[in-house]
């Protein structure tokens, strides 16, 4: 048995794989301040059980600046490298930006008296008295986490393990050379300071659950738990990236490869574009610091289901970023009062009172319209102005990864998932000119499905700027990694004098596939300039055997009835179990409720579910 958790903001979703191949999921409510309870009280009892583990444990410590004690030393001199940063401005014209964030105080960065030059050779090493002293001082500081990255320790990493060797085990080390070992000593030393930050509350975590686990990266593969702990950092996008993976997955079980994938959770939406496999970055910004791991191409936006909803000092509707979370939550589940997108939909009538997580949480329709009535836009119009203040911000995030990037959105289908993804997708759609939604099976599960599809995943990476032995290199990167697997080989490339890179496959014509990778993403190419290689990447991948997705059987029942608010008046419209759906398409407006998920079609489409089970939802001529 092999069973897939995925922790949200909301609630923990569970899918489990049983041995005959079935499918069965369940939602147990989250919490924040002992998550590894919830998931021990849904793991069912079983002989030979495999977990496969979304965790929100590294990204909210990072989110919400909860993570251990952290210093950070350095090359004597560059101490003020995490504060100086890139001296960008993420917000050009705001004259009052907010203060940065720092996850390491200033008087914890600490410098050491070494030198390693630009070409890997070391002139200077730190000497054991310093390297002593630097304990002392550490210890008395009271720091948990140490992250270590001196300048050009990509090159040659020999006076990084001197100090890891000299801090001994008092504290949990992160060394940039295991973390990172590429060029850029920001990016680099903001990476290490990340993993050091959130370690050790990783550690703990997973020692609290006491079974053996697998852990979704962020690159969309399986990590073990004992690689987890050391490297939490590639972990950060870890349920947001079975959700791309589950909806890669469910569009491959329905005949399509072009999609939007659209997951609209309790406190934001993640939204990914694929042409048949996830795309993946490594020049992510996560809270406005940089990555350099492997991560799944995702954008994210404050929109959820439980986004807060207000009217701003100039009289204007505003809805998120900020979220009313699982404590209190929306208004209409019995404890906040402030009006959310949830409690918009609870107004006109597409979540009914005994509908979320098949009843098992009760919904309290008057606490929703006195939240929505207290903005004083009127019961149903405010309502409707929350569902389209959403959708506007959920729009922008799916123009960032596609027409921003020189894609149609228009040549791809919308793949809704998560608890509210269904109840906008097809408003959203019309919007962007898309004519074609899909709404898997588990949608309000299918980052939990994720992790049942996923691969078991280790990247490795090695800077060779100004190198040119690149089989050498790809030697050392082989000797890293297990045995067995399938093997891929990348490189990032760039034109010289050029500050990024794209990273593309390794091949015989590496020249001419980064000129056409080049031009697709920037509009051009620069036939007969030099190239240079910059890092060289290995991902070697262990398959598993992936869950199958089949229709669920169909029910000769026909459907209830619901009394919801369509086109400005209260309409009553059928609303189907996903059995109840007819193999033929039929024309909305409907909703189809599932365990999880609800999705609502309007007028002018047409729905049917095909052989996967997917609701497809298309536009009307």
């Amino acid at each position: 048995m092999r069973i897939g958790i995925d922790a949200g903001g909301t609630f923990t979703d569970f899918v489990i794989q049983h041995d005959d191949g079935r499918l069965e999921s369940f939602k147990l409510p989250s919490n924040p301040r002992n998550p590894a309870a919830v998931i021990l009280a849904g793991l069912p009892a079983a002989r030979k059980l495999e977990i496969i583990h979304g965790s929100t444990v590294a990204t909210n410590a990072l989110l919400e600046r909860k993570g251990a004690p952290t210093a950070f030393v350095t090359t004597a001199g560059f101490e003020d490298l995490l504060l100086i940063g890139r001296q960008n401005r993420p917000e050009l014209y705001n004259l009052s930006p907010a203060p940065r964030r720092f996850l390491v105080a200033a008087a914890d960065c600490h410098g050491v008296k070494e030198r390693t030059h630009a070409d890997g050779s070391i002139a200077l090493s730190p000497s054991p008295a310093e390297l002593a002293r630097l304990r002392r001082r550490l210890k008395k500081s009271g720091v948990r986490s140490v992250a270590v990255c001196l300048l050009h320790g990509w090159q040659t990493p020999a006076n990084e393990q001197l100090i890891a060797d000299a801090l001994g085990d008092d504290f949990f080390l992160s060394i940039s050379h295991q973390i990172a070992p590429e060029f850029r000593e920001y990016e680099r030393a903001a990476t290490t300071v990340v993993n050091a930050y959130v370690g050790p509350l990783m550690d703990s975590y997973l020692g609290a659950l006491g079974r053996p686990v697998h852990i979704m990266q962020s690159s969309g593969g399986l990590l073990s738990a004992e690689e987890a702990r050391r490297q939490p950092v590639r972990t950060i996008l870890s349920g947001p990236a079975g959700g791309i993976i589950g909806a890669v997955g469910a569009a491959k079980a329905s005949g399509l490869t072009h999609i939007l994938a659209f997951d609209m959770g309790g406190t934001s939406t993640d939204v990914s574009l694929s042409e048949g496999a996830p795309r993946m970055t490594v020049e992510a910004m996560v809270d406005g610091l940089p990555l350099r791991v492997p991560m799944l191409d995702i954008h994210t936006v404050g929109a959820g289901g439980g986004s807060l909803a207000r009217i701003d000092e100039g009289g204007l509707l505003r809805v998120g970023p900020e979220s009313a979370g699982a404590d209190p939550g929306p208004a209409c589940y019995g404890a906040g009062d402030r009006p959310t997108v949830t409690d918009a939909q609870v107004v006109l009538g597409r979540i009914a009172a005994d509908q979320l997580a098949g009843g098992s949480r009760p919904i309290f329709p008057d606490r929703a319209a006195a939240a929505v009535a207290s903005l004083g836009l009127g019961l149903e119009a405010g309502a409707a102005g929350i569902l389209r203040v959403a959708n506007a911000s959920m729009e922008r995030a799916i123009r960032a990864v596609s027409v921003e990037r020189g894609y149609d959105p228009r040549q791809f289908t919308l793949l809704a998932f998560g608890g509210g993804g269904g109840l906008h997708a097809c408003e959203i759609a019309a919007s962007l000119g898309i004519r074609q939604v899909l709404v898997p099976q588990f949608a309000g599960a299918l980052s939990a499905l994720g992790m049942l599809l996923a691969d078991h995943v280790r990247d490795f990476a090695i800077g060779v700027l100004g190198q040119a032995n690149h089989a050498a290199a790809f030697a050392t990167l082989a000797a890293r990694a297990p045995r067995g697997g399938r093997r891929e080989r990348f490189a990032d490339v760039r034109y010289a004098g050029q500050s990024y890179e794209l990273t593309i496959p390794w091949s015989k014509d590496l020249a001419a596939d980064f000129a056409a990778a080049h031009e697709k993403m920037y509009g051009y190419a620069i036939p007969g300039r030099p190239i240079e290689i910059v890092t060289l990447r290995l991902r070697v991948t262990h398959a598993v055997r992936p869950p199958v997705l089949r229709h669920p059987g169909r029910s000769l029942h026909a459907p209830a009835t619901r009394r919801v608010w369509v086109d400005g008046k209260f309409r009553a419209i059928p609303a189907y179990s996903r059995p109840q759906v007819p193999a033929e398409p039929t024309p909305g407006p409907a909703l189809v409720l599932d365990y999880g998920s609800t999705t609502f079609i309007p007028p002018h489409w047409n729905f049917h579910c095909d052989e996967a089970g997917a609701l497809l939802i298309a536009a009307g001529r």
